[in-house]
């Protein structure tokens, strides 16, 4: 038998996943618990909703460092797009209901690990812009093309194939040994060395170093 907290987890996520509406009363009967149950492991519905949410995403789009930035975000992309396509309910919690000024704390983890194979894509001299710009923009296109390919009777994954292309053609160099370095990408490739490995630098020189290295990659 499963705890109170796993059954909650469990009733909201076949909830769901059938279409129904998710309230804390049809929550609860489905998981055999009073509603103060859920306050005290979720705190509240949307508390429970995001936990969820949270779990399934995250351990779906999970991508092992292949020691390959470029692969490793092409996979990332394709099983973003593949949760999205397999759990369209989930999918719309996490992107249809964007608050202004209020990023999705359930995403976040996600979007930090974007962001990290980015920054490693940049030791290697790959970046033509800096990894916090450029993990906005290819999930921009990410979510733009999997809202695209869940809105179709019949997705059309070769169009997420050239979107995500283009996506990543506008933020990286393309891999080429005889490729010289510029002063930008000399620039983006510093930033991130410092920031994965900032040696004795105290918070100001790193600081001053970062305002430097900004306007010599731009």
């Amino acid at each position: 038998m499963k705890n109170a907290r796993d059954r909650l987890l469990l009733a909201a996520a076949e909830l769901l996943e059938s279409g129904a509406t998710v309230s804390t009363r049809a929550v609860c009967e489905r998981a055999g618990v009073q509603a103060p149950t859920l306050y005290h492991h979720f705190g509240s519905k949307q508390g429970l909703i995001d936990a969820v949410a949270n779990h399934g995403f995250t351990q779906y789009t999970a991508v092992e460092n292949s020691g390959d930035p470029l692969d490793d975000l092409r996979k990332g992309w394709d099983r973003h797009v593949q949760f999205g396509l397999e759990h369209p309910s989930f999918y719309g919690l996490l992107y249809g209901r964007a608050e202004p000024g209020k990023p999705c704390a359930v995403t976040a983890p996600a979007h930090a690990a974007l962001r990290e194979r980015f920054t490693a894509a940049a030791t290697q001299g790959r970046l033509k812009v800096p990894a916090g710009d450029a993990a906005e923009q290819v999930l921009a296109a990410n979510v733009g093309i999997t809202l695209t390919l869940i809105s179709q009777t019949e997705p059309d994954f070769g169009l997420s194939g050239r979107v995500r292309e283009a996506a990543l053609a506008g933020v990286l160099h393309a891999p080429s040994a005889a490729a010289p370095a510029t002063r930008a990408s000399a620039a983006l490739t510093l930033r991130a060395l410092v920031d994965n490995d900032p040696g004795d630098l105290t918070p100001g020189e790193r600081a001053l170093l970062d305002e430097l290295l900004e306007r010599l990659a731009r």
